[in-house]
């Protein structure tokens, strides 16, 4: 793993996948966290939020963009036994992640947040887009934070 990121440019990459096709939302995200901070993380990883998009299977419920910026913060955080405490700052850090996106939309409400667009359409992606890069940024703040690295943006 890298001690040296560009926030910037993990949110470009985002912003990119999602833009060119390759990816939805929450996939984008981790895959731009995955290739910046050069992680030992496996392709399924990507596969593992390939369900969130569209506010999770297309329910228009939560924002894929925050699940996936939320499972990148689990990565990172996150437990892998029973019982580890280490839980509970994980929680806050998810916390800090979908507060910091509800107090710049209001709401995480993928229905709501696209209400009166036509899914697809050049406004809804550019939006979508939009909400991408702000969570892959934000994600990545926090974990360069967390972890003390060095983020190589000015």
């Amino acid at each position: 793993m890298k001690n040296k990121v560009s926030i910037q440019r993990i949110k470009t990459d985002a912003e990119n996948l999602y833009r060119k096709g390759d990816f939805f939302c929450s996939e984008a995200i981790i895959s731009s966290i995955k290739d910046n901070f050069d992680l030992d993380m496996p392709d399924e990883m990507i596969a593992m939020a390939s369900g969130f998009p569209i506010g999770i299977g297309k329910s228009k419920c939560v924002c894929g963009a925050v699940s996936g910026g939320v499972m990148a913060l689990g990565y990172f955080f996150g437990r892998t036994k029973g019982g580890d405490p280490k839980v509970q700052d994980t929680l806050k850090l998810a916390y800090e992640l979908q507060d910091h996106f509800k107090t710049n939309h209001k709401v995480l409400c993928c229905k709501v947040l696209t209400r009166g667009m036509d899914m697809g359409s050049g406004e809804h992606k550019d939006q979508c887009v939009a909400f991408t890069g702000e969570i892959a940024e934000k994600a990545a703040e926090i974990i360069v934070r967390e972890l003390n690295l060095t983020s190589t943006d000015l």
